[in-house]
């Protein structure tokens, strides 16, 4: 009874404690943190300033002239969606092919837009034959979606490469791996703008303009760069990950803004930046810009109502100046794709891009997280199938944590051992509580039997679980992972029925009856390993004894595969070597007794 009270105890303590950290750190750290930058803006004006104001208050503290740069406002084509299909779209202008390994589709010559991408290892669904994953479309559709790089000046420099400006292809029309192309831009005042875009063989884009002034008086320009999305994804995931707009910047670092947030708050503007990122992200692709280096910027979130609604990532540049004569170079990064961790981690190394493996959402648990990704993707690289390395991470886990739990399980023989004492103690002192615990502590310690030992085993799994959990559900490389038969996602729940005898009989099931193969076999080794110990006797807990497996058996049916296979893998290893510990003891196991007993016909109770 002792040990299953213990069980019941770290269930109730598992949950409390994610509860607490939630309540009473997560939530106050949010909450003063919102407070700070309320209290600052109100404060100073200033620091809430546009990112165009900011940098003419910057401009005008070095005692330049104040900036008259600014980010375009939508231009026209952008106001409203036109509707069409996209390929209708995508012929209303001229554009450069891109086809490299990794990625197909286009850059709209109109403003040099990356308005046209998808994915050429990445399909909607299970199916290799579903369309490939779309992540950028023109802004004439409804679901529109670019990254754009332009500069923005006073009306002396003319006008500038933004929106609407029409960029001609000089040489090579196809944009690949191992082919740049160079698109140039010459405007009434004398600036000729040259921009070599190249890419690699996955998702870095890497923009190079070249700004030379042929005129006779220099020229002040700033460059800016934003990532525009027009509407939302439907399929937005839960609270366990962020997904919206992101960056990390300046002396903010990391910023995660839902897009909940930034629709109440229009517009967040933290300070300058000498480097960093910012885009918008999603559980598994993003986009996103790398400033250059050369020159402080301005970066701004921000929800725009102005004809179409639509959520941005934009950047202002400090200005640079051009004198005649003269040439200035800016490099600019755009990454678009796929959340890959190795090639995430890759960038970030290559580049010298500051954190940028936070595109990943880790979680505040990520030195858990981190590592069980790791561990996991190098055993898959020995086997070959994510599943079996979940199975195999299980192992190690066990053999990691053999020590704790051997002690564990071995001071729960011993409370067997002297279960006679403890019925003894209980019927002695019956009416004396007190007493009842003083002398039951006095058996501990004689016995040398820790009452808590039996939370360990569970405890220590939960935060595995939490980050399998995790990494199941964040990393791509989880997703459309195969097992084996019908498991073909280990990213999705098992897709499996018990009440349509799995696909034996021609009907849908709704999904709170998805009660696949997988779930029902951690379900039974839950219920054996529960079954190992004694029934209690008290009739409430005799009651959740029973019914607990059951109940987790519907909740897990709803989480991926590979968190229920790693489950059900951990119950069958917890049940061998629990039953193997037992039996060293010269302890009793009680698991065939549990079960014959529940066949027997219980005794009429007196009345």
């Amino acid at each position: 009874m002792q040990n299953n009270r213990n069980f019941f105890i770290t269930i109730i303590l598992s949950v409390l404690i994610l509860t607490l950290w939630q309540v009473f750190y997560m939530n106050p750290r949010i909450e003063a943190q919102r407070e700070a930058a309320r209290i600052e803006a109100e404060q100073n004006p200033a620091s809430q300033k546009p990112a165009t104001e900011a940098a003419n208050s910057g401009a005008a503290q070095n005692g330049q002239a104040p900036s008259q740069a600014t980010i375009p406002n939508a231009p026209a084509s952008d106001q409203a969606a036109v509707g069409g299909s996209r390929d209708q779209a995508l012929s209303a202008n001229m554009r450069v092919v891109i086809d490299t390994p990794s990625l197909s589709g286009s850059i709209n010559l109109t403003g040099a837009r990356l308005d046209d991408l998808s994915l050429r290892h990445y399909t909607e669904t299970v199916d290799k034959n579903s369309p490939k994953i779309v992540l950028l479309n023109p802004s004439t559709l409804n679901d529109g979606y670019f990254a754009e790089i332009g500069f923005s000046g006073s009306p002396e420099a003319g006008t500038l490469p933004g929106p609407d400006t029409q960029w001609t292809v000089e040489g090579n029309n196809t944009l690949t791996a191992s082919t740049p192309v160079t698109l140039t831009y010459t405007n009434d005042k004398g600036l000729t703008f040259k921009r070599v875009i190249s890419v690699d063989d996955n998702y870095m884009f890497t923009v190079d303009d070249t700004v030379t002034n042929t005129g006779s008086a220099p020229v002040s320009l700033a460059n800016y760069g934003r990532v525009t999305r027009f509407e939302k994804p439907d399929d937005r995931s839960t609270y366990v990950l962020h997904e919206g707009l992101i960056g990390v910047i300046g002396k903010e670092g990391l910023q995660e803004i839902k897009y909940s947030k930034i629709e109440e708050e229009k517009q967040v503007t933290p300070g300058k930046s000498d480097d960093g990122w910012l885009g918008i992200t999603d559980k598994y692709w993003a986009v996103a810009l790398v400033p250059s280096a050369k020159q402080p910027f301005q970066p701004r979130f921000g929800f725009f109502g102005d004809g179409r609604t639509r959520y941005q990532s934009d950047y202002l540049t400090d200005q640079i100046t051009v004198a005649p004569s003269q040439s200035a170079t800016l490099e600019t990064r755009i990454f678009a794709g796929a959340k890959e961790v190795g090639t995430i981690n890759a960038y970030e190394k290559t580049y010298n891009i500051r954190q940028f493996d936070l595109l990943i959402d880790w979680g505040w648990f990520y030195f858990i997280t981190k590592p069980m990704f790791w561990l996991i993707d190098t055993l898959y690289k020995f086997f070959g199938n994510f599943g079996l390395a979940i199975i195999a991470t299980t192992v190690l886990v066990k053999a990691v944590f053999f020590p704790l739990a051997n002690k564990s399980y071995a001071s729960m023989a011993n409370m067997k051992k002297v279960q006679p004492k403890m019925t003894e103690i209980r019927e002695k002192y019956a009416d004396d509580k007190m007493a009842q615990q003083k002398a039951m502590m006095e058996l501990y310690k004689t016995e040398k039997i820790n009452p808590v030992a039996g939370c360990w085993p569970m405890l220590i799994q939960v935060p595995v679980f939490f980050a399998l959990y995790k990494v199941l559900y964040i990393t791509i490389e989880m997703r459309h992972a195969p097992f084996f038969g019908w498991i073909q996602d280990l990213a999705a729940p098992d897709p499996t029925s018990l009440f349509n005898l799995f696909g034996l009989l021609p009907f849908a099931v709704p999904a709170f009856l998805m009660i696949g193969v997988w779930p029902l076999i951690m379900g039974v080794t839950m219920f054996l390993q529960m079954r190992m110990n004694p029934t209690p006797p008290d009739p409430t807990q005799a009651m959740i004894f029973t019914w607990m497996p059951i109940v987790f058996t519907f909740m897990m049916a709803g989480f991926p595969a590979g968190l229920v296979i790693y489950w059900a893998w951990n119950n069958f290893l917890s049940i061998l070597q629990q039953g193997i510990i037992m039996k060293r003891q010269g302890v009793k196991i009680e698991l065939w007794d549990n079960l014959a007993g529940m066949f027997r016909k219980k005794p009429a109770q007196a009345k």
